[in-house]
């Protein structure tokens, strides 16, 4: 019910089980999912919600994006209260989905849980099975070996679907519908797995360098489909450099949003204080608010230290220092 939901909460709904709202039941979690199930079943019975009555799987689509993005929000916030709520809110998509396929007899919750429940025991020999693993690196390596056992084990119970499907490829598993970023960051990873890769960052940063260049050529050009596509070699490479740096592109760039947001906010303060609308303030004073809003805002990350100059290195190791 994700459009009254967002009412309530900007309504300032107590989080339940939050240190501000009141104090849960104490029941295990077992009883607390069924409970769950029985609410969003009574939803969707006659007699029930009428909004929750009309969603389809297709029109929840958006409602489950919206859910992951705000547990992470939530996660970042460091605000508890917040982040059980909207864990909450992303466990509803799931039964809400469930609930949906059961009435239509295609399956029900308790499949989705013993599915996911035989996965992880199957997946993780290392724990549930004689099979042992010396680091997680080993441990992802026997996990995909393991998926590619079970992807043969259903076409060989079902041998018609095997023909249909195209041959296999080594960036199969790659869903489409997730953000371009995540797509981008999971089909580098497979393609490294086969060798297919840079030899370190500073390769990335040559592809890069020589992707900005045929952007430069296109629009000299004046050619906007070479723009668009050369733009798109420019971001999938900054994509496989965070994945190379083992960093998510995807947090990286939303957090990037909101220190722009941040600051635009602070230009805008100073500008209203200095008895200004920002819309009128010169393209040089903007620059001057952005420089001053950067300069206020706390450090959020620690600071690259200095790198030492070589010959300051060489008397630390004669004094018997460490580096």
């Amino acid at each position: 019910m994700a459009p009254r939901k967002k009412l309530s909460k900007s309504a300032g709904k107590p989080r339940v089980g939050s240190p501000k709202g009141p104090p849960l039941q104490r029941l295990s979690p077992g009883d607390w999912f069924e409970k769950l199930v029985a609410i969003q079943k009574r939803l969707r019975d006659p007699g029930g919600c009428p909004w929750d009555r009309e969603q389809t799987h297709h029109t929840l689509r958006t409602y489950l994006i919206e859910e992951a993005y705000e547990v992470l929000d939530a996660l970042e916030s460091g605000d508890d209260g917040k982040f059980v709520e909207e864990l909450g809110d992303l466990l509803l998509q799931v039964t809400f989905h469930s609930q949906i396929a059961a009435e239509a007899g295609r399956f029900d919750v308790s499949d989705v849980i013993g599915a996911v429940h035989e996965k992880m025991i199957r997946r993780h020999p290392h724990v549930f099975g004689q099979k042992r693993a010396k680091d997680s690196a080993e441990v992802l390596r026997n996990w995909h070996k393991i998926k590619a056992q079970e992807r043969q084990a259903k076409e060989s119970a079902d041998p018609s679907a095997a023909m249909e499907r195209r041959p296999e490829s080594a960036l199969d598993g790659v869903p489409r519908a997730i953000p371009a970023t995540l797509e981008g960051l999971q089909l580098t990873k497979k393609a490294a797995r086969t060798g297919f890769d840079w030899d370190d960052a500073a390769g990335i940063f040559d592809k890069m360098r020589e992707e900005t260049g045929e952007i430069q050529h296109a629009l000299k050009a004046g050619h906007q489909p070479k723009v668009e596509e050369e733009l798109g070699d420019l971001l999938f490479a900054a994509v496989n450099l965070a994945r190379f740096l083992h960093v998510d592109p995807e947090i990286a760039l939303k957090n990037a949003n909101a220190k722009f947001v941040r600051r635009f906010h602070e230009m805008e303060r100073l500008a209203v204080n200095s008895g200004r609308k920002f819309e009128e303030v010169s393209r040089a004073d903007k620059e001057a608010l952005w420089l001053s809003a950067k300069l206020s805002e706390p450090a959020r990350t620690k600071p690259i230290p200095e790198p030492v100059p070589e010959e300051a290195a060489v008397t630390t190791r004669r004094a018997g220092g460490r580096r």
